[in-house]
């Protein structure tokens, strides 16, 4: 495995500065915005696209730090109900695979999406429950018409430029936010569908992170290092469906937090054991968005407890079996 960073809470230095100051962090792999969500400071797409030698200079500002590109970012929603938007996310994903190519980089990472309720919505509608009975109707048309059709193409045209590893980011709001609306997708789609799997969004649904690791053997192909505090006492009153502002840092029901700030470093290190246990061995890529931390402390922070918690080299032989 490799220790690295969602370079985007750095969008105030240069991607020359922002690598320079990770790689002396002992950080190995970055991985980079380039639109949608995330946006894309440390990276213009279509500049690199237009001309292959600034595709080569920022090669070289990487080789530089001594650092390596574990994923792309654009995170967004490409089954949009309004098209504009979803031809953007759509158009974005598919330069974001066309510069993934340029890099030698296997790897996007984006959400599901989620779609409206009918043909003619303006916003997206996320179900949460299957009663009454209106909302398994609004799910089978998301999935039927528009998920699945969608994901099936995308998957044929980020293969064309060599994107194997589509990883999902399984989120609340969009349409696969769990392992079982994962696995359902990739079996629909392909196996060019994996997960980014961040346990900060499965903690405050619920999720055992070590549990969901062992579903998606063979299935990870991202992972994010990102920690979730729950509230105990609004949980008790209010449940984990929090629409608060993630200002109101003491009344939410849950806050994302620095890793080791949420949960302890036993509970990490299972995180990771696990992770090894079912074969991962790429990136685990901090991303800070805590709002108790300034970004060079929350992420230093990270860096410093996840160095205790990595397993960096591969196992020995069992010479004791």
């Amino acid at each position: 495995m490799k220790l690295g960073v969602l370079t985007v809470p750095l969008h105030g230095m240069s991607a020359e500065d922002a690598f320079r100051y990770l790689s002396s962090l002992g950080v190995q792999t970055v991985e980079i915005g380039t639109g949608g969500y995330p946006g894309s400071a440390h990276f213009n797409t279509a500049e690199m696209l237009a001309d292959p030698s600034k595709a080569e200079a920022y090669k070289e500002i990487l080789a530089n730090s001594n650092l390596e590109i574990s994923a792309f970012s654009v995170h967004s929603n490409p089954v949009h109900p309004n098209r504009k938007i979803a031809e953007k996310a759509h158009k974005e994903f598919i330069d974001t695979c066309k510069a993934a190519q340029m890099f030698g980089v296997d790897t996007v990472i984006t959400f599901s999406g989620c779609p409206g309720d009918h043909p003619g919505a303006k916003n997206p509608n996320w179900v949460t429950c299957s009663w009454p009975p209106d909302y398994l109707d609004t799910l089978k048309y998301q999935w039927d018409e528009r998920l699945i059709p969608y994901w099936k193409k995308a998957v044929q045209e980020a293969g064309e430029y060599g994107v194997t590893k589509i990883a999902l980011e399984p989120h609340p709001g969009f349409c696969v936010y769990n392992p079982s609306s994962l696995l359902r997708l990739r079996s629909e789609a392909g196996d060019a569908i994996g997960a980014n799997l961040d346990p900060s969004h499965l903690f405050w649904q619920g999720i055992n992170p070590v549990e969901a690791i062992k579903e998606l053997k063979g299935a990870i192909y991202h992972f994010h290092a990102k920690d979730t505090k729950l509230d105990d006492r609004n949980v008790s009153v209010n449940g984990v469906l929090d629409t608060g502002s993630y200002g109101d840092t003491l009344g939410r029901s849950w806050l994302f937090r620095t890793v080791g700030y949420g949960h302890s470093l036993g509970v990490w290190k299972d995180i990771i054991s696990t992770l090894r246990a079912v074969g991962y061995e790429g990136a685990v890529s901090i991303e800070h968005e805590d709002a108790l931390m300034s970004v060079k402390e929350g992420l230093e922070s990270a860096i410093k407890f996840l160095q205790n918690v990595m397993l960096y080299e591969k196992p020995a032989d069992m010479w004791w079996a």
